[in-house]
């Protein structure tokens, strides 16, 4: 791997690690999701003008508030016929910046022997540090054994994987969710997986509602199985979930936003109001992710 795609984040420094923000536009303009399911997705979230900020942008966001962010994009074109952003893209972008950014990569799950060798190549030529699933969206049950050689080979590269979990913004509001269907992001999916890859890391994005129950017993039970908690505003979290993270899974909850379309500023806003003991934040905020995503404090490469 090139030295330019080492990781040069000063971990100790930082006050917190964001692991789910989105890059949705590239550097010709394309953006991720179809002119349908973006202005649908702006509706549902309320999102203003920077709704798509290129990831040199989001470099300068971060660095602003002394945080580090992992970035990705959703190869979802076989499901939705919307071609997808460039990767290799996100990881150049995140190389320029690589005190600040750790790129995820993305396959599409419907590509075969060709997504277990872009898995291979995206580690090995770019650095990513981990991959990005969204079931709903790449229609596919994350359980289906034809997608475990994509799995066996992230497990070989020692990255973890990320899958959306529960109810999404994207088709919100639209005929028919515009097709997307949630049931393939149902977290109990994912038990299966982690069952089957002890040795993959797995992190379910997202309070997994109407699936919370299911989310916490997944995390209680399996020891390589995280939750991020991007995606909704703090004091809209299952309260069982507040229960569960201020006890069992105390060290299996890590700090995500969902940027762009919820903000770090407006997570923390709402989580400082949220009922977690003092001692557990910090946990929260960077040490369990650096622990989900194999990186140390110290770790400079």
């Amino acid at each position: 791997m090139s030295s330019k795609y080492e990781c040069n984040i000063d971990f100790e420094a930082i006050t917190a690690l964001d692991v789910h923000t989105h890059v949705e536009i590239d550097g010709c303009g394309h953006r991720s999701l179809d002119d349908e399911l973006m202005a649908a997705s702006e509706k549902y979230f309320k999102s203003g003008e920077e709704r798509t900020p290129g990831i040199d942008a989001i470099a300068e966001y971060y660095r602003a508030r002394n945080m580090a962010a992992v970035v990705f994009t959703v190869d979802a074109g076989a499901a939705s016929g919307h071609s997808p952003n460039s990767v290799e893209e996100i990881a150049e972008g995140a190389a320029r910046h690589n005190d600040v950014l750790i790129p995820f990569g993305s396959v599409d799950p419907w590509q075969g022997k060709a997504a277990v060798r872009r898995v291979h190549r995206l580690v090995e030529e770019f650095g990513v540090r981990g991959f990005k699933f969204h079931p709903s969206m790449q229609g596919f049950e994350p359980n289906d054994r034809r997608f475990y050689p994509i799995y066996e080979a992230i497990t070989e590269a020692g990255v973890p994987a990320l899958f959306h979990t529960g109810q999404t913004g994207i088709g919100a509001g639209l005929p028919g969710g515009h097709g997307i269907k949630l049931r393939y992001s149902d977290p109990m999916l994912l038990d299966d997986v982690a069952a089957d890859f002890t040795d993959l890391t797995v992190i379910m994005a997202h309070p997994a509602v109407p699936w919370a129950d299911a989310q916490i017993s997944i995390a209680t039970h399996k020891s390589n199985v995280y939750i991020d908690l991007s995606g909704w505003s703090p004091k809209y979290f299952p309260p069982q979930l507040v229960r569960a993270a201020n006890s069992m899974l105390k060290r299996k909850v890590l700090f995500g936003s969902d940027f762009p379309v919820l903000t770090p500023d407006r997570w923390m806003k709402d989580f400082a109001e949220l009922d977690i003991k003092d001692e557990i934040r910090p946990l929260v905020f960077k040490t369990n992710a650096l622990a989900a995503l194999g990186l140390s404090a110290k770790e400079t490469s």
